[in-house]
């Protein structure tokens, strides 16, 4: 039986925290796994071919969302065409959150998860489901992930990574801060909800606002905190769900319960549909986050990516 492969990503939070982990990890998958540890982005493109050529069937993840999507847009860049399709994905928690992996159904860490999935592999029982991805190009780099957003979801981030980004504990307490200060347009909701001037196209129309207080695109429903903004997603795996709304914080915020519900959001000149591409233009220099990890360009475009097929937990 052809053996898994696991890509280790010492960086990530969970991993870093516990160095005993990766030796743990060792012991218990043996042969039947061959281990490649790397937290660098630039060896990914080598390591995706060095799998290829070894003729890998299923690779299993260890790291957070950024890694998911760092591996992901190397499979793009680098797996061989004629190798025919990726490699199933299998994904580990080692993030602070892990919310891609949530939206498939991942329960427990990465020993637990491990071990479960090596009982299923040695019965030839391991089964995987094919995904929809975004890719996502700012005029420098195309990647692929899952879940695209600015405005409201940039501002959010450096506000978590700002408090050491720690995990859901952490997320969940700017969220309620957030929430409460919407009410009276308070300093903190309006540093996070202020709308962010830019301009977007959607299928080729260019929308009424110059300036959008939530930007999200996504092909799974829950982008955190059982946040269902992007309900539609992954309805249509060639179109993303895009969610743009121009609202200010005193209207965006008390729509959290409809957030929570997986309901539309409402508001005039609030964009929510399925989309073939998206092209979102900044007034300069902005910033946007794919799958937790931030970035900055003038211009970034959105549309459906590469399917992926992910172990089922």
């Amino acid at each position: 039986m052809t053996p898994i492969d696991l890509v280790w990503n010492p960086n990530a939070l969970r991993l870093r925290d516990d160095p005993r982990l990766l030796a743990t990890v060792r012991a218990l998958a043996g042969e039947r796994v061959r281990v490649h540890e790397t937290g660098a982005i630039a060896e990914l493109d080598g390591l995706v071919a060095e799998l290829a050529a070894s003729g890998a069937r299923t690779v299993a993840l260890a790291g957070g969302d950024g890694t998911y999507m760092a591996f992901a847009s190397a499979l793009e860049r680098a797996w061989p065409r004629e190798r025919g399709p990726f490699p199933t994905l299998a994904l580990l928690p080692g993030g602070t959150v892990s919310t891609v992996a949530r939206n498939f159904g991942l329960r427990g860490d990465v020993v637990a998860v491990l071990r479960s999935m090596l009982a299923r592999h040695e019965r030839d029982e391991l089964t995987s489901t094919a995904r929809a991805t975004l890719r996502v190009g700012d005029g420098t780099t195309a990647r692929v992930g899952f879940m695209f957003g600015t405005a409201l979801v940039a501002n959010f981030f450096g506000a978590y990574y700002g408090t050491g980004g720690a995990g859901y504990a952490d997320a969940a307490r700017i969220v309620a801060r957030v929430f409460v200060s919407s009410f009276v347009s308070g300093a903190f909701a309006r540093r996070i909800l202020d709308p962010m001037a830019m301009t977007i196209v959607a299928d080729g129309r260019e929308l009424a606002p110059k300036a959008y207080s939530l930007v999200l695109a996504s092909t799974v429903r829950d982008v955190g905190l059982h946040m269902w903004v992007c309900h539609r997603a992954a309805e249509d795996p060639t179109r993303p769900h895009l969610v743009a709304a121009p609202m200010p914080p005193r209207s965006l915020g008390p729509q959290m319960p409809r957030v929570l519900l997986g309901r539309k959001l409402v508001g005039r000149d609030h964009f929510d549909d399925l989309v073939t591409r998206a092209e979102i233009r900044f007034d300069g220099e902005g910033p946007y986050v794919l799958d937790g990890d931030v970035f900055r360009a003038a211009r970034v475009t959105v549309e459906a990516g590469p399917m992926v097929h992910v172990a089922d937990y």
